[in-house]
This record gives structure tokens, sequence and C-alpha cells, in this order.
């Protein structure tokens, strides 16, 4: 339940294959290095790793949310007209995509709650709600013609700072002191660990679940705001199978989709990786379904490791447990 942004010992292997995709690349393809492919790199993974931060809290409660890709989806449309069709200003279009990410966040807490049913369902079905929201408000047509302003947040730079890095780096600030300085981030690890136990604990769970969907949703709006900048484009396909980069990102760092462990510091070097990792094979040429085979692969890998430790974790519990009981009864028979 170690919510602190330090290296562990699984970390320090994720850094060690973090540094070695960099070295492979880099003498594969001499542009990897490149400053320009560096900011590229950080352009890419900008959104992904803002909405990882959400993702991550969902995870911890030992939640899930399919629909993030068409939250995506949706927003960038929906800012994307208020600034071209509607002329609104690009700043209260940004406020206002940022209220309806957390009130779609929101809404999938709400329902998880209140009926009950499993997240996977009720967010697999929220997806392809939005989806058609997003195409049935795009009319599948591309949306464009953006204020110049709006494209310095994803395309700009500060000081030869990214400013989609910035944003990235502030955002995991956030998420860095809701885990490690609030009530709120004790609460997710313990829901996460055991609901019921949380809940008898006098954790209101329903709140706390509704809060960290609702958190998720504003982050992703977030990522959102900065994916559409950095694309000058809305439209209707951005964001699709989105969810699975986050999930693969996520779990790749050690955050479990059975809920209760994880931190943002993997998080962070699972997201690095599928970027370098993506970019890499861009530069190399390798043809789109053979990356797509090699992200399904890692998140099969990350997914079954984290199901087999977490296993084998309960049964060392369980047999430490009886060991315990048994010699508590030899001690109790021999007095």
């Amino acid at each position: 339940m170690n919510a602190k942004f330090t290296p562990k010992v699984k970390d320090i292997g994720l850094i060690v294959v973090l540094a070695g995709l960099v070295i492979t690349f880099s003498v594969l393809s001499p542009n990897f290095l490149d400053v320009n492919n560096i900011y590229n790199i950080t352009r890419q993974v900008a959104t992904l790793g803002i909405c990882a931060v959400g993702f991550t809290f969902i995870l911890i409660t030992g939640g899930i949310d399919l629909s993030i890709g068409y939250q995506i989806s949706v927003n960038v449309v929906v800012c994307g007209m208020l600034m071209a069709n509607y002329d609104l200003p690009w700043y209260l279009a940004v406020l206002a995509v940022l209220a309806l990410g957390t009130l779609m966040g929101m809404i999938n807490g709400i329902i998880i709650t209140v009926t009950g049913v499993s997240p996977l369902i009720i967010t697999l079905a929220m997806m392809t709600v939005l989806n058609g929201v997003s195409y049935l408000l795009s009319r599948g047509l591309p949306i464009f013609g953006f204020p110049s302003e709006f494209s310095f947040i994803g395309q700009g730079t500060v000081a030869g700072i990214p400013v989609a890095l910035i944003i990235l780096l502030l955002v995991c600030a956030i998420g860095l002191f809701i885990l490690n300085k609030t009530y709120l981030g004790k609460y997710f690890y313990a829901i996460g660990n055991n609901r019921e136990a949380a809940r008898l604990s006098g954790i209101n769970t329903p709140r706390v679940l509704i809060l960290v969907y609702a958190l998720s949703g504003f982050f992703t709006a977030i990522g959102s705001v900065v994916l559409l900048s950095r694309l000058s484009s809305a439209q209707s396909a951005t964001g699709s199978g989105f969810e699975f980069m986050v999930i693969t990102a996520c779990v790749l760092g050690g955050v479990s989709v059975m809920g209760g462990r994880g931190t943002l510091f993997g998080a962070f070097l699972g997201v690095a990786i599928i970027g370098v990792l993506n970019n890499g094979l861009v530069l190399l040429n390798v043809n789109e379904y053979v990356q797509l085979v090699i992200t399904g692969a890692i998140l099969l890998i990350a997914v079954s490791y984290d199901a087999l430790s977490k296993s084998s974790k309960g049964r060392i519990t369980q047999i430490s447990a009886m060991v315990l009981s048994g010699s508590k009864k030899s001690s109790a028979k021999a007095v």
C-alpha cells in the first residue's frame, strides 16, 4: 500500500528496460536521439501520461474504465466545435471540456456505485454510448480552424521545454499529492484491498468511488485538450483504442488490475516505455499491425504477471496464517 514516488525493485527493472530500449533504438535509428524526436516523444506521451494518472486511481480502487478512449473522442469534438463552429474563446472552450470530462467520469462512478454492476460492464456500455454521441456531434467529419493561441498548449515550448511535458509533470504532481498527502490516497488503497473492510472502517466507499471516476474524467479531459492542441483537428476516431494503451502502460508499471497496489512512479515508467517503444518502431518503419501485436503481447504478459504475483502473495499469506495458527495450537496443547 505504498504510494511513494520512489523506485522499488520492479521499478529498477523497468528503468533498465527503458534504458535498454533507448540504447537499442538509438543504435538502430540515428534519428532517435535527435532533439526534435525527443520533443515528439514527450508530446506524444503527454496525453497518455495525463490520462494514466486518473486511470491509476481507478485501478488502485479495484475498478476499470473502458470508456476513456471515447471520453477523449467526445472531449475533442466538443472542444473543436465550440471554437470552430461557435467562435467561443479557446480558454472558455477548455473550461467547458474540463467540466464535461468531469461529468462523464462522475456519471460512470454514480452508475457503478448505485447499480453494483461490474465497472467493466458499465464502462463498456458507456464506451458504446460515447462512441455514438461523438459521431452524432461531428457527423463523421473532421473539425479544424482553431485559434493559433490554442496550438501553443500541445505544440509550444517554454524555455525549450514542451508545454505538454510541463502540463504532464504538473498533473503528476497533483496525483502524487492526492496519493501521498491526503486521506483520499489511503482510502483508494483501502478500497482496492478490501472494499467491505474499508466500508466497515467508516470509509464512505460510494462517495470515494464517484470521486475517483470524476477525477479520472477530469484528467482525461486535460489530456484531451493537449491532444487536440497537438493535432489541430478534432475527429471522432481520435481516442479509439486509447483505453488499451492506458491499461498497458499502467499495468506494465506495476499498477494491479486487481486493486490495492501500484504507484504513480511505476505508471510513469510504463508510459515512458510505451512512448519510446511506439516511437522507435515507427522510426524503424515496423508494420502498424506488428506494433499492435507487440503492444497486445506486452499487456498480456503484464496482466498475467500481475495475476500470478497477486495470487502467489495471497497463498503465502494463507500459508503463514495456517502455520501461525498451528503453532498457537501446539503451544496451547503443550501447556
